[in-house]
């Protein structure tokens, strides 16, 4: 059987605060620690040949959480942002952000914007960082854009299909081969609701922080070994 290398993973990054728990530490503890697998799985993706690598990095929802949490999390993405970035750019992979930037600081929102500007041209791969993203609001969102361009003429009801829906979302990208989720639970979370119509889906108990790249190969090895017929039948 060839080897196949998923052109698109996502992965879901739960597990942080109950890694920190279990150690008897502070939950921002274990976000400290998973910023440092996602930089390591990161780089390892690409060495890897995946494409592109979508991450959820912080939903609409997370905003539920105690402000304290909250805060460190914005201030590890700024740290986070630039170790792992100047990494990725290295690999001339190009980053940008899916999300919506209500609730995000101007500080935040700057550092996005200076890491896509000047990644723009890379064309290694792509890092796709979802932040204050939620499946159901990149859905509504493209829904009313679609709307306002049928309204204004610029395009016709009747040529709606999900090629052209696709480009109507936060960014225009591959549909999603495998969908990794971590710590033991068994649900997408409004995560690329779209995007994952076909995907493969690998849980693994293993928390987020202690997420290798051994567990990273686990998880293709297990899409190898899965039957992709896409509503078809193979003879």
């Amino acid at each position: 059987m060839e080897y196949k290398i998923p052109n698109h993973v996502a992965i879901i990054m739960d597990g942080n605060g109950r890694w920190a728990q279990k150690r008897g530490l502070k939950r921002t503890k274990g976000h400290q620690k998973g910023a440092e697998a996602l930089k390591k799985i990161s780089e390892y993706a690409y060495d890897k040949k995946i494409k592109v690598l979508s991450v959820f990095a912080f939903s609409t929802e997370n905003w539920k959480r105690d402000k304290e949490e909250v805060d460190f999390l914005m201030n590890l993405f700024l740290k986070a942002f630039k170790e792992n970035f100047e990494a990725v750019k290295k690999k001339g992979v190009k980053v940008i952000f899916s999300g919506v930037k209500d609730k995000l600081s101007e500080q935040v929102i700057d550092s996005m914007e200076k890491m896509m500007q000047e990644t723009k041209n890379n064309t290694n791969g792509i890092f796709n960082i979802c932040l204050n993203y939620g499946g159901q609001d990149e859905i509504i969102n493209a829904t009313k854009k679609i709307s306002k361009d049928v309204k204004e003429g610029i395009i016709d009801c009747n040529d709606i299909n999900p090629d052209l829906f696709n480009k109507y979302l936060f960014n225009d990208l591959p549909p999603i081969d495998l969908l990794i989720r971590t710590s033991g639970e068994y649900r997408i979370s409004n995560f690329m609701l779209w995007q994952m119509a076909y995907a493969e889906l690998y849980f693994t108990d293993t928390l987020w922080p202690d997420f290798d790249e051994k567990q990273m190969d686990k998880a293709i090895e297990a899409y190898n070994n899965r039957d992709r017929r896409f509503g078809g039948v193979k003879k």
